[in-house]
């Protein structure tokens, strides 16, 4: 019994002794993966938009708390409303943590909705973290007898939307098809400066665009009561705008709350969020998450935040992959009535 337990002991130690010395060059590698290396944060949009403004922020941050301090950089990938970068992320990428993006906050909508431009599946990204949700509104010139969402359903109101497949375009289908709304979509406009300047000029009577950008770049509007708010694209009110409801809540049956509600889940969830390609090894993916959260919370970058008048609301990426893993459990049918509906566009 006496040499069966010293056998087997010496096994022990034998195994305990490899495991060790194996374990510290994983370890150092892990720590020194990012030495000398350059991250790439992949921007779906042009220079110039809120997707590039907080690529940008990240990227002067998230690089010093990273193990190996690697150099970061941005590349512009504009193109199918930021599917381009999505598709680049998701097929040609590196997998080993060196890319990152900042794609279309309607990443998953576009994919369960049929988009033939999707070679992605939003649950298989590595989603990294969130840095603020975005909430658009819907407002009218102050000269517009419309003055509220109740007035919506009262007589046709020519609004700016980008086209079809737009957020934009798509609030105004659904709300005319689940909330009475009577929304005159004119499409064309290349985004939301153009759209606001279209209903200044009196070609429509109404526009999008979101909530931060008219808080800031837009104040006198708010302040002189220059424009009327009358709806936000969310699923929840703000505390600065109490007595505007958001689209669900003026839906007409429970199956139209369920469907502007989900369509709200790609500003109200996904926002500005990084997400990285699938397949990273765990450490890789938990090295970014962790100096995203560091970052979020970094004197300096926060300090930015307050000068830009930027918002910022974060979310960690774990939440941010449940969050989007329970949006993959949406019933079917609800799904097909809300492309049916786009669809007529």
């Amino acid at each position: 019994m006496t040499s069966w337990i010293k056998r087997h002991a010496a096994s022990a130690l034998l195994i305990m002794a490899l495991t060790m010395s194996s374990a510290g060059p994983i370890a150092a590698s892990a720590q020194e993966f990012y030495k000398g290396k350059t991250l790439t944060i992949f921007v779906g949009f042009e220079p110039g938009a809120s997707y590039d403004f907080y690529g940008r922020l990240l990227s002067r941050h998230i690089g010093k708390h990273l193990p190996g301090n690697p150099t970061v950089i941005v590349s512009s990938m504009p193109g199918a409303g930021g599917l381009r970068a999505a598709n680049h992320l998701f097929t040609i990428a590196p997998r080993d943590g060196t890319a990152i993006g900042i794609v279309t906050l309607s990443l998953w909508l576009e994919e369960v909705l049929g988009n033939p431009a999707v070679r992605y599946k939003t649950e298989q990204f590595n989603w990294v973290g969130r840095v603020s949700d975005v909430v658009g509104v819907i407002m009218t010139w102050n000269t517009s007898n419309v003055k509220s969402a109740a007035d919506l359903s009262k007589r046709e109101i020519p609004i700016a939307t980008t086209g079809p497949g737009s957020t934009t375009y798509g609030y105004s289908m659904l709300l005319n098809a689940f909330a009475d709304s009577r929304f005159k979509i004119v499409a064309g406009y290349q985004g939301s400066a153009p759209s606001l300047l279209a209903m200044e000029r009196g070609e429509v009577e109404a526009a999008t665009t979101d909530w931060n950008l008219l808080r800031t770049g837009k104040a006198d509007w708010l302040r002189d009561k220059t424009v009327n708010v009358l709806l936000l694209h969310s699923s929840k009110r703000l505390a600065e705008l109490p007595d505007v409801p958001a689209a669900a809540e003026i839906a007409k049956t429970d199956e139209g709350k369920q469907i502007l509600t989900l369509y709200a889940s790609g500003q109200d969830i996904v926002g500005r969020s990084f997400l990285a390609p699938p397949g990273l090894p765990p450490i890789r993916i938990a090295e970014l998450r962790a100096a995203f959260d560091a970052a979020m919370n970094d004197p300096e970058l926060k300090a930015e935040i307050a000068t830009s008048g930027a918002d910022l609301n974060p979310m960690t990426g774990a939440e941010l992959q449940q969050r989007l893993m329970e949006l993959s459990k949406t019933p079917p049918a609800l799904l097909a009535r809300m492309k049916e509906v786009l669809s007529a566009q």
